[in-house]
């Protein structure tokens, strides 16, 4: 080994801590290993060559041991880069493999030796012993200072060991602020994800996907599948790598009840995150579980209605990046999507408090009667229900049903429905259209002979401008075709538009407006041609007398009581 100084190069540390964007903290990194240490300046000039064991470089190194020993097991740990200049190398092929066992026993990372001084070639027998028990054998070819390597190294491990208990307190301190604000399940599993750049996954007892929070892929391919591969993965007493899809799991449990657990998938070929889990990354998982385990002691709602509200706000907002990200987050819940057909259904309710409790009241029903359904709050008085009909079922029947019992349980509550789809991701659609219905839905209004709900199909003239009642388009137009007459009937006191209204409801026969306004035909006669001079119109004109209609009906709705934001 020289005796010669250099100047000990400044610490490499690009490649050492793997990290992607995360709320305000660092992203987990990841142990020192055998490649980083070989890749460093201070010992690259050496030349460095892997002889044995290149598939098992990405072994920790904890520590740097330089020795010229004949037994250096007897002062290792485990984990250590141990250098040497070959000169207290056995003789004999027996003592080197002697050599290396004690190495390989005590879990050293690697050995280096220096072909500089006794050596100018890895002796074969050090190369077969390696080879056998698996150690990386390392040659350098260059003469390199020992004492700079372990310098260098110390000072990476020293300030990688510094900076994970730094990392380690600042995930402390992130779900300690999540747990006492009172965070919810998704925005626990969202901050495991973004802290850990890995995709994180939270399901209950009978493998079912509450809440996928991918990182770096889509939900479809985290979700794939997902209760074959979870129910091949077993539980853990203690938060541990599982099964043959190398999955991190820890339980979710309070007082030896588990209600589920959080699992954070190892990321896929290709990924920058690393494929193991790091220190960091067993850190979050546990403390994202603890986290959990104290949201659902304070929070009385079930997760898996809440996870089946989020997922259908999701859908009605289109917020999934594609059709199969979609289907795998409903199949991942237990529920059917192949070869189904949906339709949205909307309740809104008189006040805040029975839209609350008919969410749990309904979905428990639904439940009890094997109806495949999603039921979420959608608004403060409006309940938003997603039917999952397999092939074949029609849906009227199950939407009276449906109907009846929130009518029966709430009454004055409005249901009302859009269009069946045959695909998933067009539920926002259905959505959509049973949103116009409730809009154009006023209160107390009649519904159609056996029929407890309303549907696209019942929306006419009068419910499409009850629609539009606050478009001021609306209100112009209006005020244009009826606001003369309106103006002489008020200075007048006279009651011309009663008139206009009987004419126009009888379809331009003045004998029926007459009786329909207790008058005479002359007197009828002489108040059209008033109402044609008042609105310069000419009432035998078919065009007139639609927009005329059209007006009428407009100013009956604009008239009509206030009725708030329909659950919006």
């Amino acid at each position: 080994m020289s005796e010669k100084h250099h100047t000990a190069p400044r610490p490499v540390t690009d490649g050492l801590d793997a990290s992607l964007p995360g709320p305000g903290m660092d992203t987990v990194g990841h142990p020192l290993t055998v490649a980083d240490v070989l890749a460093l300046p201070v010992l690259s000039a050496g030349q460095p060559q892997v002889v044995t064991g290149v598939d098992r470089l990405d072994r920790p190194v904890r520590w740097v041991h330089m020795t010229e020993l004949t037994d250096p097991a007897t002062f290792l740990k485990g984990g250590e880069l141990v250098l040497t200049t070959g000169m207290p190398l056995p003789e004999e092929p027996a003592g080197v493999r002697r050599y290396v066992d004690e190495l390989a026993g005590i879990g050293a990372a690697a050995l280096v030796i220096e072909l500089v001084r006794r050596y100018h070639r890895p002796p074969d027998a050090l190369v077969h012993a390696c080879a056998a028990r698996g150690l990386p054998l390392v040659t350098l070819a260059k003469d390199v200072n020992f004492l700079e390597v372990t310098q260098v190294v110390h000072a990476l491990i020293l300030g990688n060991q510094a900076e994970e208990m730094r990392r380690t307190h600042r995930i402390h301190e992130a779900f300690t602020a999540l747990t006492l604000r009172g965070a919810g399940p998704e925005e626990v599993v969202s901050a495991a994800a973004e802290m850990s750049g890995h995709t994180v996954v939270l399901e209950n007892l009978v493998h079912q996907a509450l809440i996928c929070k991918p990182s770096g892929g889509t939900v479809e391919v985290a979700l794939r599948d997902w209760e074959r591969r979870s129910r091949a993965t077993p539980p853990a007493g203690h938060t541990s790598v599982s099964g043959p899809g190398g999955w991190l799991v820890a339980s979710v449990e309070y007082q030896g009840e588990r209600w589920g657990r959080v699992v954070m998938l190892p990321a896929p070929p290709g990924q920058a995150t690393p494929s193991a889990f790091t220190p960091a990354a067993v850190t979050v998982l546990e403390r994202a579980a603890m986290a959990l385990t104290i949201a659902r002691v304070i929070q009385a709602v079930p997760w898996e209605r809440t996870s089946r509200r989020d997922l259908l706000r999701d859908l009605v907002g289109q917020r999934h990046c594609s059709p199969t990200d979609a289907d795998a987050r409903v199949a991942a819940l237990g529920l059917p999507t192949k070869d189904c057909s949906f339709m949205a259904v909307l309740a809104d309710f008189p006040q805040e408090a029975d839209a609350t409790k008919s969410e749990a009241v309904l979905s428990e029903e639904l439940r009890k009667k094997g109806t495949q359904v999603l039921v979420g709050l959608l608004g403060p008085t409006r309940l938003g229900i997603l039917l999952l009909l397999p092939p074949g079922q029609p849906c009227s029947p199950l939407v009276e049903h449906l109907s009846r019992t929130v009518l029966e349980s709430v009454p004055g509550t409005t249901v009302s429905t859009g269009s069946e789809v045959t695909d998933l991701f067009g539920a926002a659609r259905s959505f959509r259209e049973a949103t116009r219905v409730a809009e154009a839905t006023e209160p107390g209004q009649p519904l159609p002979p056996g029929r407890s709900y309303h549907e696209p199909s019942d929306i006419g003239l009068r419910r499409l401008l009850f629609a539009l009642r606050e478009d001021t388009r609306i209100q112009d137009f209006t005020e244009r075709r009826l606001g003369r007459l309106l103006d002489h009937d008020a200075r007048h006191a006279t009651d011309l538009l009663t008139t206009l209204r009987h004419y126009l409801d009888a379809a331009g026969n003045k004998t029926l407006a007459a009786r329909s306004g207790g008058l005479s035909r002359e007197t009828v006669y002489q108040r059209l041609r008033s109402i044609e001079r008042v609105l310069d119109c000419d009432l035998e004109s078919g065009e007139h007398r639609t927009e005329l209609h059209v007006a009428l009906t407009a100013l009956d709705v604009l008239r009509a009581p206030s009725t708030g934001s329909n659950g919006r």
